[in-house]
């Protein structure tokens, strides 16, 4: 019988997968680096991509937020502008009061009574006078009650005085006057 040595023969295929082994071992590493280093360029370029929008974004918001300064201070300003424009049309509306009010009261002052003082604060009047009788008072109050220019009429004091050896009723009257609106002072559409 023939006796055949098979050691050095399985030696060398042990050295053959052992070099495989390594060869594979060391492919797989470098193609893991391979892969990281993509992974990694990629997520890199990416974040930079995002970082570069990110600055945009806030430029953007930078510039609206000073342009929503701007229509803020635009807005300030209308509204100014508008509370003025009510001013002076609340004003247009009640120029001529004063004259009404004088041509009314020369209208409703009865006879026997003397207007010493007329004072407006506002809205309201404060009159005061002379009165021959309480009477007169009473429609003297009456009458500026009746009248469209004045309303709510309240007597403040009435005392009897003695003035240039004539026996009368000093009085003193509060009173509202009743404003016009700007609406009611423009002509309704359409009517002249």
């Amino acid at each position: 019988m023939i006796r055949i040595n098979l050691l050095p023969h399985r030696e060398e295929k042990r050295k053959a997968r052992r070099q495989q082994f390594y060869v594979l071992l060391g492919l797989v590493a470098v193609l893991a680096g391979l892969i990281w280093f993509l992974g990694y360029s990629i997520i890199g370029k990416q974040i930079a991509v995002q970082n570069d929008k990110n600055e945009f974004i806030k430029r953007e918001i930078a510039s609206l937020d000073k342009e929503i300064d701007e229509i803020k201070k635009i807005q300030e300003q209308t509204n100014a502008l508008l509370a003025r424009k009510r001013v002076i049309e609340a004003l247009q509306a009640n120029r001529t009061e004063t004259v009404h009010l004088f041509n009314e009261l020369a209208k409703q002052v009865p006879e026997g009574i003397y207007l010493r003082t007329l004072v407006q604060t506002g809205p309201r009047i404060a009159i005061s006078g002379y009165a021959q009788s309480n009477a007169r008072i009473t429609t003297l109050m009456n009458n500026l009650d009746e009248s469209p220019l004045l309303e709510r009429s309240t007597l403040v004091e009435t005392k009897a005085e003695v003035v240039a050896n004539r026996r009368l009723n000093a009085f003193s009257i509060t009173t509202m006057i009743t404003r016009q609106t700007t609406a009611a002072a423009k002509p309704a559409p359409g009517k002249k």
